[in-house]
Protein backbone atom coordinates (compact mmCIF):
# COMPACT_ATOMS: atom_id res chain seq x y z
CA UNK A 1 0.00 0.00 0.00
CA UNK A 2 1.44 3.41 -0.99
CA UNK A 3 1.70 5.91 1.21
CA UNK A 4 1.82 9.67 -0.16
CA UNK A 5 2.82 12.75 2.36
CA UNK A 6 2.75 16.20 1.19
CA UNK A 7 4.80 19.20 2.63
CA UNK A 8 6.31 22.55 1.50
CA UNK A 9 2.94 24.75 2.02
CA UNK A 10 2.88 27.92 3.54
CA UNK A 11 2.24 31.39 3.61
CA UNK A 12 2.85 33.46 0.72
CA UNK A 13 2.92 36.94 -0.54
CA UNK A 14 1.37 37.26 -4.13
CA UNK A 15 3.90 37.02 -6.31
CA UNK A 16 5.89 34.79 -4.57
CA UNK A 17 7.20 31.04 -4.85
CA UNK A 18 6.54 28.03 -3.29
CA UNK A 19 8.14 24.67 -3.37
CA UNK A 20 5.70 21.64 -2.51
CA UNK A 21 7.05 18.04 -2.06
CA UNK A 22 5.11 14.72 -1.97
CA UNK A 23 6.79 12.08 -0.64
CA UNK A 24 6.36 8.18 -0.43
CA UNK A 25 6.54 5.20 1.48
CA UNK A 26 5.33 1.53 1.11
CA UNK A 27 6.29 1.12 -2.77
CA UNK A 28 7.71 3.00 -5.80
CA UNK A 29 6.51 5.54 -7.26
CA UNK A 30 7.79 4.94 -11.07
CA UNK A 31 4.36 2.94 -12.37
CA UNK A 32 2.23 5.89 -11.41
CA UNK A 33 0.98 8.71 -13.33
CA UNK A 34 0.98 11.62 -10.42
CA UNK A 35 -0.64 14.76 -10.32
CA UNK A 36 -1.42 17.33 -8.32
CA UNK A 37 -4.77 18.56 -6.62
CA UNK A 38 -6.10 21.30 -4.86
CA UNK A 39 -9.13 22.20 -2.98
CA UNK A 40 -9.72 25.60 -1.86
CA UNK A 41 -12.80 25.96 1.15
CA UNK A 42 -16.27 25.15 -0.37
CA UNK A 43 -14.96 24.10 -3.97
CA UNK A 44 -14.62 20.98 -5.92
CA UNK A 45 -10.72 19.10 -5.82
CA UNK A 46 -8.99 20.97 -8.86
CA UNK A 47 -6.61 19.41 -11.18
CA UNK A 48 -3.35 21.21 -11.26
CA UNK A 49 -0.57 19.51 -13.32
CA UNK A 50 0.22 16.03 -14.06
CA UNK A 51 3.45 13.79 -14.54
CA UNK A 52 4.11 10.72 -16.30
CA UNK A 53 6.45 7.36 -14.84
CA UNK A 54 9.18 8.33 -17.15
CA UNK A 55 8.69 12.34 -16.52
CA UNK A 56 8.99 13.19 -20.35
CA UNK A 57 4.99 14.24 -20.41
CA UNK A 58 3.53 16.66 -17.88
CA UNK A 59 0.47 18.53 -18.30
CA UNK A 60 -1.28 21.37 -16.70
CA UNK A 61 -4.03 23.00 -15.85
CA UNK A 62 -4.49 26.41 -17.82
CA UNK A 63 -4.31 28.93 -14.77
CA UNK A 64 -0.79 27.91 -13.91
CA UNK A 65 1.01 27.10 -17.37
CA UNK A 66 4.06 29.12 -17.23
CA UNK A 67 3.87 29.40 -13.20
CA UNK A 68 3.86 26.09 -12.10
CA UNK A 69 6.42 23.08 -12.94
CA UNK A 70 5.68 19.51 -11.58
CA UNK A 71 8.72 17.23 -11.67
CA UNK A 72 9.61 14.44 -10.27
CA UNK A 73 12.17 11.58 -8.85
CA UNK A 74 11.51 7.94 -9.29
CA UNK A 75 15.15 7.43 -7.67
CA UNK A 76 14.18 9.09 -4.41
CA UNK A 77 10.38 8.34 -5.27
CA UNK A 78 9.82 11.65 -4.40
CA UNK A 79 7.09 14.24 -7.07
CA UNK A 80 7.36 18.32 -6.76
CA UNK A 81 5.30 20.84 -7.66
CA UNK A 82 7.47 24.69 -8.29
CA UNK A 83 5.10 27.13 -7.91
CA UNK A 84 5.97 30.90 -8.79
CA UNK A 85 4.12 34.12 -9.64
CA UNK A 86 1.58 33.02 -6.74
CA UNK A 87 -1.58 34.55 -6.90
CA UNK A 88 -4.36 34.62 -4.44
CA UNK A 89 -6.71 32.29 -6.31
CA UNK A 90 -3.98 29.80 -6.03
CA UNK A 91 -4.52 29.30 -2.34
CA UNK A 92 -5.79 25.96 -1.15
CA UNK A 93 -5.16 22.43 -0.31
CA UNK A 94 -2.50 20.98 -2.56
CA UNK A 95 -2.78 17.07 -2.56
CA UNK A 96 -0.89 14.76 -4.67
CA UNK A 97 -2.41 12.02 -6.16
CA UNK A 98 -0.97 8.35 -7.60
CA UNK A 99 -3.18 6.47 -10.68
CA UNK A 100 -2.44 3.25 -11.70
CA UNK A 101 -3.81 3.38 -15.33
CA UNK A 102 -2.04 4.51 -18.61
CA UNK A 103 -3.77 7.57 -19.33
CA UNK A 104 -3.75 10.98 -17.41
CA UNK A 105 -7.20 11.60 -15.77
CA UNK A 106 -8.20 14.99 -14.12
CA UNK A 107 -10.58 13.19 -12.63
CA UNK A 108 -9.90 12.74 -8.78
CA UNK A 109 -12.50 10.15 -8.32
CA UNK A 110 -10.05 7.67 -10.10
CA UNK A 111 -6.79 7.84 -7.94
CA UNK A 112 -5.70 4.98 -6.59
CA UNK A 113 -3.75 6.88 -3.68
CA UNK A 114 -3.61 10.14 -1.86
CA UNK A 115 -1.83 12.21 0.53
CA UNK A 116 -3.27 13.96 3.55
CA UNK A 117 -2.61 17.46 1.80
CA UNK A 118 -0.34 20.62 2.18
CA UNK A 119 -2.15 24.08 2.78
CA UNK A 120 -0.97 27.01 0.31
CA UNK A 121 -2.11 30.64 1.26
CA UNK A 122 -1.08 33.08 -0.72
CA UNK A 123 -2.12 36.81 1.03
CA UNK A 124 -0.16 39.88 1.83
Amino acid sequence: QVQLRESGGGLVQPGGSLRLSCAASGGTLSSYVMTWFRQAPGKEREYVATIRWSGSVTRYEDSVKGRFTISRDNANNALYLQMSSLKPEDTALYYCGGFGGVYIPTNSRVYDYWGQGTQVTVSS
